[in-house]
């Protein structure tokens, strides 16, 4: 699953003791395991090589340069949603025709700059941008021999089974067109001599745990695909998109070998590129973060542990209710967990809520949650933090972004510094 592990009662990162990083870079602070990223990355390369597949890490998952540059020396395309995402690619050495662009509301200036840069394959939303898209490669790259490739997303109507929030597959969602409507797109501007639209993108959600979805959308999709074909229209790539699970709990999500034994199956033989976009499945379990207990309080019936990570550096809990294991780095070795499940109880465990210094009712990072015990100064870490942790953490009560360090087999360098109080204030001088 991933490469932090208990010896002898102390959590490590590959072979460094969590503890030392604590006390040079201090907490909160987001820690990777860069052969945890190699791991999974390569899982899915290995599990779906049969179709020769291009993986396209999302960056909106984990952003940081660092990773995404180890992600593209590891032959990795990227999937991006705005200018900003495609920016930090170019400046990581990722390979422009490698990336695939999605997102609702791309801007005027994004399509342009994307355009320019090369890319892969836009993921058209709708039919008003994919319009313009057309109006700003006649006005930009009318003289190109490359014209720019596009997939429609279709939504297969598809129940996904996870949070509200995280389902983009169904038919009333701002994502993509209905499958009904795909051929119609198709018959409008698959033709149009500016813009090559010839694929199909899906993106289902993200936080499944089940296979059955993504067979379900590819069995709707592959018959469209056969109808827009024999209405004479070119579909070369099928983009499955990302949403794949992990391990947010111990062995409660497919495998990629799992996913891929049920896809490869359908898709081989259809005469299509397979371009995936995972981001969780690949980071998720690829980092914990750091926080240290500030205080202890009883109020009422209930006990409190208060750290010093709050809902700016991981939101997930307060906005999802998403679930993250939490454990002390240090603990006597009776208590070294077996899993990472929220019915995990121990014998001397207490039940608290485990909350940050936010001024919010919402601020916490998980609720009645059975743990050892702990006191002021303890380190605790939070558990497949990877995914959509820093990338979503915030500046809310004029706190600093956290640090973030890369651990390398028995060695750690920091890969983002701790933001300053200068550095809040430095974009309003």
């Amino acid at each position: 699953m991933d490469l932090f592990h208990y010896r002898g009662g102390r959590l490590f990162a590959e072979g460094v003791d969590v503890e030392r990083i604590a006390v040079d870079v201090g907490t909160p602070v987001y820690v990777y395991s860069r052969a945890t990223f190699e791991d999974h990355l390569q899982k899915i390369q290995q599990a779906y090589r049969e179709l020769d597949p291009l993986v396209c890490f999302a960056v909106k998952a984990c952003g940081n340069l660092h990773i995404l540059k180890l992600m593209a020396g590891l032959g990795s395309g990227f999937d991006i949603v705005s200018g900003g995402e495609l920016y930090r690619v170019l400046q990581a050495g990722g390979d422009p025709a490698q990336v695939v662009y999605a997102g609702v509301g791309k801007t005027d200036e994004e399509i342009v700059q994307a355009i320019q840069a090369g890319i892969g394959y836009f993921n058209i939303e709708s039919e008003q941008e994919l319009e313009n898209l057309i109006r700003l490669v006649e006005r930009h790259a009318s003289g190109s021999k490359v014209k720019p490739k596009a997939a429609l997303r279709v939504n297969p109507d598809v129940d996904y089974r996870s949070h509200a929030y995280l389902e983009t597959g169904k038919k009333e969602t701002k994502f993509g067109v209905d499958i009904e409507r795909a051929v119609a797109v198709f018959d409008t501007y698959g033709r149009n001599p500016a813009v090559q639209l010839h694929a199909i993108h899906v993106h289902l959600g993200t936080g499944g745990k089940t296979i059955d979805p993504f067979v379900d959308a590819v069995k709707k999709i592959l018959p469209l695909v056969d109808r827009l074909r024999e209405k004479g229209h070119t579909v070369e790539m099928l983009d499955l998109g990302g949403g794949y699970g992990a391990d947010y709990e111990t062995q409660t999500v497919p495998s990629a070998q799992q996913y891929a034994a049920g896809l490869v199956p359908l898709i081989k033989g259809k005469g299509l590129r397979l371009v995936l976009e995972p981001g969780k499945s690949i980071c998720a379990n690829a980092a914990i973060l750091l926080t240290r207990v500030l205080y202890t309080k009883q109020g009422g019936s209930k006990k409190f542990v208060i750290v010093d990570a709050g809902m700016n550096d991981l939101i997930r809990p307060s906005l999802y209710g998403a679930f993250h294991f939490i454990w002390p780095a240090k603990t006597d070795p009776r208590f070294v967990p077996t899993t990472r499940n929220k019915d995990l109880h121990m014998e001397g465990n207490e039940v608290a809520d485990i909350v940050g210094p936010i001024c919010e009712g919402a601020d916490f990072l998980a609720k009645d949650r059975s743990i050892p015990p702990v006191q002021r100064g303890d380190l605790m870490s939070v558990f497949t933090a990877g995914a959509y942790g820093f990338t979503m953490s915030s500046n809310y009560n004029a706190r600093g972004r956290a640090a973030e360090v890369l651990v390398e087999g028995d060695s750690f360098r920091v890969i983002r510094k701790r933001e300053t109080y200068e550095d809040l204030v430095a974009l309003e001088r």
